[in-house]
């Protein structure tokens, strides 16, 4: 009988130790897979938990809300476009912005990687995510709000990321098809509350309760932190549209997801965000929506049909989402962190060489900042400290990108070409790679890094230890394995320079502002303004003094120099 999984693990340790060229015929995310990895990770706490806590900070005030969403949508899609430019001109490779860091500052040499490798490791958790799980899991089971002290909703959510790093770890591909399901599922529970926001302003549904009419727009005094903050949080909202980037090594076509189902996903899914809060102002009153905490689309359809069944069915499958977007973030971030074990930026990094060990260090790290910060202040804590540190990598890639263009001709920027077809993988015959491939101009290394064949040294062929020709029905929706990768015909991306001009100075505000004082207005607090600023850039001076401490630390011991990989050479 047909099955819906996959058969093929690419989390498997034999899978891992194939060379880059040998890893990709066996990749098995395809479009499906791609698309589900970015809008399960955009799709999550930030779209069902924070609006209400913007709209917070922006004093109920409806015009300034809804512009820094729009603003929100413009930063996000200028990072999509230089993120864009990066990964097209560059071999395919899993890392996402270590790779960017490390085409642009070359030397010292391992110093780049080492401070990224800390951001990544100790910031990029699923401690949010899980937290909401909790809360929404809570809410649907008892109908009431877990008390922000109380650690129900902290203990479901160690539950939760305890679940699936262990799915990863032991049914990977399962994993793989679970999170596909969910990203679909999640855009049809998007649509269906906008459908619902719209069929309550046209007064098709009655509320059952009487309500406040939609907000109105209200004179209200905005200082520039909470609108700072709102900002922060709006992007923390739109988090994930660069997922794809951090696993290309394990995606059958990377040239098709980026350029096609990358943009895609962050289209619709960022269209869906805007209608989706529009909603949210519809449904629920102001005050009402100034108070709902992290609980907002829960509010939202308790709003519209009442304290029935219905009421607490959609927040149970909210917490089915949050756990999609915990699943694509686990999956993707132990991808990244073994490959930065691989090229040794971490402590003990031969250990987290396997992805089993590098799924258990993030479910550490997630447990960790879960359970540590106050409970009045988790959820807020938590969301500030994992986007605060990428504000730092964005500025310096931003920068990077601004100093790549200015010097193309030097840097040998933007002259990647995309050889002819590598190969053609068809499911009844082994794959094997032609005798000849390489750079159609300068040089000959080809786009997945791959060097070229030589009198001295030749072509790894199939090696049938790792093979198996079992597919289904859903490994040929989610692996197109019977196109043709890359064309020669295939043009550079180059991104326009008033995106790079918006994502600079978005993230030069964005990584500055948290260092001011809030206004005394604001009230005190558990955790002091400062503690996620200087945490966040606490642990990227972290991963400066830990490069510095081992090379003095190999050198007093008499061994040879700490080894990293090496540097990308477009001359190459």
């Amino acid at each position: 009988m047909p099955t819906l999984i996959p058969t093929i693990s690419i989390g498997s340790s034999s899978f891992t130790k194939l060379p880059s060229n040998e890893r990709r015929k066996y990749s098995k995310l395809g479009t499906l897979s791609c698309i589900s990895l970015i809008t399960n990770k955009m799709i999550g706490t930030g779209l069902f938990s924070t609006p209400s806590i913007i709209f917070k900070y922006c004093n109920g005030d409806v015009p300034l809300f809804l512009s820094l969403w729009l603003l929100g949508a413009l930063i996000i899609f200028s990072g999509l476009l230089i993120y864009l430019e990066f990964a097209l001109n560059l071999p395919f490779k899993n890392g996402g912005e270590k790779n960017y860091l490390l085409r642009v500052f070359r030397k010292p040499k391992g110093l780049w990687g080492c401070i990224y490798a800390f951001q990544m490791v100790f910031l990029g958790f699923s401690s949010g995510n899980s937290f909401a799980f909790g809360k929404y899991l809570w809410y649907a089971i008892s109908g009431e709000q877990a008390a922000e002290d109380a650690w129900i909703s902290k203990m479901i959510g160690v539950l939760c990321i305890t679940f699936c790093v262990w799915l990863h770890i032991k049914y990977p591909n399962q994993g793989t098809s679970l999170f596909n399901f969910l990203g679909v599922f999640k855009i049809f529970i998007l649509f269906l509350i906008v459908a619902i926001g719209s069929l309550v302003a046209v007064k098709v549904i009655e509320l059952p309760q009487l309500t406040t009419p939609p907000v109105p727009y209200t004179q209200s005094s905005n200082s520039y932190y909470s609108t700072s903050v709102a900002l922060l949080e709006i992007v923390y909202s739109f988090k994930g549209w660069e997922n794809a980037n951090y696993v290309l090594l394990e995606i059958s076509d990377p040239y098709h997801v980026l350029t096609i189902a990358a943009p895609l996903a962050v289209t619709l899914v960022t269209i869906l965000y805007f209608l989706v809060v529009v909603s949210y102002l519809i449904v629920i009153p102001k005050d009402e929506l100034l108070n709902s905490g992290v609980l907002v689309a829960g509010i939202f359809f308790n709003k519209v049909f009442g304290e029935s069944v219905t009421s607490r069915m959609l927040p149970a499958l909210i917490s089915l989402l949050t756990l999609g977007n915990v699943m694509v973030v686990s999956f993707a971030h132990s991808h990244v962190n073994q490959e930065l074990a691989l090229n040794n930026y971490l402590p003990f990094s031969k250990y987290f060489e396997n992805i089993n060990h590098s799924l258990i260090l993030h479910w550490f790290i997630s447990v960790f900042i879960l359970v540590a910060p106050p409970s009045s202040e988790i959820y807020e804590f938590v969301v500030n400290l994992y986007i605060y540190p990428g504000t730092w990598i964005n500025l310096l890639i931003c920068l990077g990108l601004i100093h790549l263009k200015l010097n193309a001709n030097s840097e040998k920027w933007g002259h990647y070409k995309f050889v002819e077809d590598l190969e053609v993988f068809d499911n009844d015959i082994s794959p094997v790679l032609p005798a000849t491939y390489g750079v159609q101009s300068n040089g000959n290394q080809s786009p997945i890094g791959l060097q070229s064949p030589s009198s001295d040294r030749s072509i790894q062929s199939f090696n049938p230890e790792y093979s198996d020709q079992s597919y289904t029905e859903f490994d040929l929706l989610i692996s197109e394995t019977h196109s043709a990768h890359f064309k020669a015909t295939h043009k550079s991306f180059s991104a326009p320079w008033i995106c790079l001009v918006l994502f600079l100075l978005a993230n030069t505000f964005l990584a500055l502002f948290p260092f001011f004082p809030p206004p005394k207005s604001s009230g005190p607090g558990t955790i002091p303004y400062w503690c996620f600023p200087v945490v966040g850039t606490g642990c990227l001076l972290m991963g400066a003094i830990f490069y510095y401490l081992r090379a003095k630390y190999y050198e007093y011991k008499n061994l040879d120099p700490p080894t990293y990989e090496e540097d990308y050479n477009p001359e190459l």
